[in-house]
Order: C-alpha cells, then structure tokens, then sequence
C-alpha cells in the first residue's frame, strides 16, 4: 500500500475518533432534568430576556411561594396575584436552569405548581436552588362605575305628637248664634248678722228718709197707752 494511502486512513481515523471525543465531551457538559414539565438550559439567566421568555419580572408578592431559598430543592408556587399572568418561572442552581412554562410539557396552566427545581449537576445530583424568578403580565382591576343615582338616607323612627287634651266642645242654637261653653260663678259673699249694711249694726239701709212718721207714731202710742191709763185710775175714784 502507498504510503500515502496509509496517511490518509490514519487521518480519518484520528477525525472520527476526535469527533466521538467531542460528542462526549459535548453530552457530559449537556444539562438533564428528571422533571418532564422543565426545559433545562446551559449556564445562568437573571432576566426574562436572558432566558428568552416572554414578560417582565414579577414582584415577589405577585406569587405565593414556599421553599424556593438557598437552602431549598424545590420551589412551590400556590396562588398568584389579582390580575397576574404567569408567563415562564425559571430555577437556578448548578451549572444550568429550569424553564417553566405554565400549560406546556403538561404543566398545568393554573397554580399550584409544586416541586420546581433545577438541572442536575454534572454528577446527575440536584443542587440546592441559587436563585429562581418569575415572568409574566400584570393587569390594573378595573373597578365599577360608581351609581350616579343618589343614596337615600336611612328614614328615621317618626315620634308620636304628644297628646292635646280637646278644647270643649260647643252648642249650637238655632239662629246660627254659638253658645259659648258655661262658665261657674261664685256664690256672693254672706254678710254676718247684725253687719248687713256694713256699719256694724241695726236696719239695712232700705233707702227709707221719712224717719219723723216712726217717732210720731211712738208719740201717739205712748199718749194712748197713759190715755188708758188715766181713764182706769178716775173709773176706780167714782166707784
């Protein structure tokens, strides 16, 4: 065989076997994952656009999480935010990271999502999580239109009106003449015996001035009184 020939099978075997080298090589740095839901990728991403998802960074109070610390294999997301789409939640630790995406590789599209975690190591060991974040929207609640029809104050308890004791009531007479409603009077006064004309004694003052006719009557009555008198004493002398 010419020498030339032999050099260049040597050639070709030493480029297929550097290949198989490189492949082997290429395989042993390659990231794996147990978990079906992830996609593991090569090397460190701190940001949606270095993972190449879509979304923007999420707060960490726009998800309810547990585990997910330096300390932690797994994370567990139970519940999102009002109004927060979750698009992508990556997790890192060791040479790679996780990509999930919520309703691919039979993820479920709502939480809870449990047990996210990194690649493995080189070793086909799981890692403790370095860090982890989350992509995604947030939307504003829109609230309701406020009523522009005005609120009714609540009705208040109506107190009774105290109670008027009625007027008397009054009589009609023909004639259409009203009766005034009767009145009571007083009795007059008794004057005390003895003090009726109030000079402290004797007759009423009848308004009588012929005086005189009371003292000639008494005149005449004692006249006639020793008229009789003076007739009896001379019928005894002549007896």
């Amino acid at each position: 065989m010419p020498i030339s020939t032999r050099l260049r099978a040597g050639f070709t075997v030493a480029a297929v076997a550097g290949l198989a080298l490189l492949g082997t090589a290429t395989s042993a740095l390659a990231c794996t994952t147990d978990d079906g839901r992830a996609k593991p990728v090569e090397g460190n991403a701190t940001t949606c656009a270095q993972a190449k998802v879509p979304g923007d960074l999420l707060d960490a109070g726009d998800l309810t999480v547990t585990g997910g610390t330096q300390k932690d294999k797994y994370l567990n997301v139970t519940a999102v935010g009002e109004g927060v789409t979750v698009t992508a939640i990556v997790v890192k630790g060791g040479p790679g990271f996780n990509v999930y995406v919520p309703g691919e590789r039979g993820m479920s599209a709502t939480p809870p999502w449990e047990k996210l975690r990194s690649p493995y190591n080189r070793g086909d060991q799981l890692p403790t999580i370095s860090h982890w974040f989350a992509c995604g929207t947030k939307t504003t609640p829109t609230k309701p239109p406020v009523s522009e029809t005005p609120t009714t104050a609540p009705s208040q308890p109506t107190s009774e009106a105290p109670s008027t004791t009625p007027a008397p009531t009054t009589s009609s007479v023909p004639g259409g003449v009203t009766s005034a409603p009767a009145t009571t009077t007083s009795a007059p006064a008794v004057v005390p015996a003895g003090n009726q004309n109030g000079t402290g004694g004797g007759l009423a003052n009848t308004g009588f001035d012929n005086a005189w006719l009371f003292w000639v009557a008494g005149v005449l009555i004692v006249g006639g009184g020793a008229l009789l008198v003076l007739l009896k004493v001379r019928r005894r002398g002549t007896n």
